[in-house]
């Protein structure tokens, strides 16, 4: 089976070649553990788990390693383990809040469907370390050995100048990197986009021995992490690097960077892939705008539509629009996802699984992922399952593979989830809005109406009343 990737890289489709088909590898950047994430992080979460299974599917389970790291050292969470434990010394204030942040995070990605990483590091282990695996002291030293760093006012930088093709992966020149890195402006700097290995920790703050013989301790930049990480456990070069489209500048132009200079190879990653933005109905997500959804708040506090949405529903969601194009997340979208769901879940829970997944959906996938081609695929084999043993068993097949079915508890999901969160009062206001809507003959809206009562799990039945014509309207909750 053919495999084709976009790589940001070469700005095209390119058939994926791996380095070793024995040993394929993959890393993406992960969360930076002082809050909850939101709904945007959880879409490179989803996208890069169907990836991972995926290439699971054509190496081998046991031929394919996937690395996401956590991010525990970073000036958010020192700002937060403050502002949350102002009375506790700040090293263990900054260790509450990246332990109850990760067990959080690992709870909420759990709940949609995503399989856990082959590794899952943390920066600070990745700092200093006693074995012989890369580390980013080790990084940072060999960077100004070899002459693309220097040491400033107990800083180290990385020397922008020194590396000739800067800027490829971002398609960017050096006015517009210096633009959109926001970096600081500092004298001791030799150019402006020079960036931040290390840096000396503030009082309070979290420190390690300095490399090349600052005598102030310090704390790394961001960008050295995951050149650090990635290579310790991925090798100098490896397959696949992934991440959303806003880390394509400054971070992972400058993890190339990093990663290149110090262990001398034409490349980082052969493949770099990112997923698009993603907005909320129709605007950017920003606390200030109030739209600012976390991925916890979606699945139990109410806070997006006014109800919970299962985990199985946000990701089917996530999976209709293509990874790289922007997505706008809406109330309809997750109705029409639990809908979809509720009515495969109502012929399916007692259906045998297939060997596989439908061919036709795997190879869709294969192209760049394309999902939306894959939920086309789906619907047409959905179509013959309620009548077709073998095309539910397959059905039931490729629902699991893409992580949005668990027949352990797929009954749950389709009667009792329905039922307990049934708002009476609320349906009665829609079928009252669907009436008048109706009546002013805007059927667009009424049909919009009864998908969004479907996607609560309600059921309605229209019957004229003899006596006087009018169409009445019950309900029950879908069984």
């Amino acid at each position: 089976m053919t495999l084709t990737l976009y790589n940001t890289l070469t700005r095209k489709k390119e058939r994926f070649e791996p380095l070793d088909r024995n040993n394929v590898r993959m890393y993406v950047c992960g969360p930076t553990v002082y809050d909850y994430a939101h709904i945007g992080n959880a879409r490179p979460v989803i996208v890069f788990d169907v990836l991972f299974r995926l290439l699971r599917r054509i190496y081998g389970a046991d031929h394919v390693t996937y690395a996401r790291n956590i991010t525990d050292v970073d000036d958010k969470i020192n700002a937060r383990a403050a502002e949350q434990y102002p009375t506790l010394p700040l090293n263990e204030a900054i260790r509450k809040v990246t332990e109850a942040t990760t067990r959080q995070f690992h709870e909420d990605v759990a709940a949609l469907g995503v399989l856990a990483p082959t590794h899952e590091p943390r920066a600070t282990e990745y700092i200093r370390r006693t074995d012989k695996a890369e580390d980013m002291v080790r990084l940072i030293e060999t960077l100004v050995r070899r002459g693309n760093a220097y040491v400033a006012e107990e800083h180290v930088l990385f020397d922008v100048a020194s590396m000739p093709d800067y800027g490829r992966l971002a398609n960017r020149s050096p006015e517009e990197m210096e633009a959109g890195a926001r970096v600081d402006v500092a004298p001791y700097k030799k150019g402006p986009t020079d960036f931040v290995l290390w840096k000396p920790s503030k009082p309070g703050e979290p420190s390690w021995l300095s490399p090349c013989g600052i005598a102030t301790p310090g704390r790394p930049g961001w960008h050295i992490e995951c050149s650090a990480m990635a290579g310790a456990l991925l090798g100098r070069t490896f397959d696949i690097h992934g991440g959303g489209i806003d880390l394509v500048f400054p971070h992972h132009e400058n993890e190339l960077a990093q990663s290149r200079c110090a262990h001398g190879t034409p490349v980082m990653a052969n493949v770099w892939m990112h997923n698009g933005f993603l907005q909320v109905e129709g605007e950017k997500m920003s606390k200030s705008l109030g739209n600012f959804v976390t991925i916890n708040e979606l699945l139990a506090m109410r806070k997006f539509g006014n109800q919970p949405w299962h985990g199985r529903v946000i990701r089917f969601a996530m999976l209709g629009t293509h990874y790289r194009q922007p997505i706008d997340w809406t109330v309809e979208r997750l109705v029409q996802a639990r809908s979809t769901l509720m009515d495969f879940a109502s012929f399916l829970h007692e259906a045998p699984v297939a060997a596989e997944p439908h061919a036709e959906m795997i190879a869709a996938l294969s192209d760049d992922l394309n999902t939306p081609s894959a939920m086309s695929i789906i619907h047409g084999v959905a179509k013959s399952a309620q009548r077709n043993a073998q095309a539910a068993a397959q059905l039931k097949a490729s629902l699991q593979f893409l992580g949005v079915y668990d027949n352990e508890k797929q009954a749950d999901f389709a009667v009792g989830y329905a039922a307990a969160n049934v708002d009476a009062s609320r349906v009665e206001a829609l079928i009252a809005a669907r009436n008048a809507a109706r009546k002013t003959k805007n059927f667009k809206e009424a049909d919009r109406i009864r998908d969004e009562l479907s996607g609560l799990g309600i059921q309605l039945k229209d019957a004229k009343d003899p006596a006087t014509g009018e169409i009445e309207t019950s309900w029950e909750v879908k069984r």
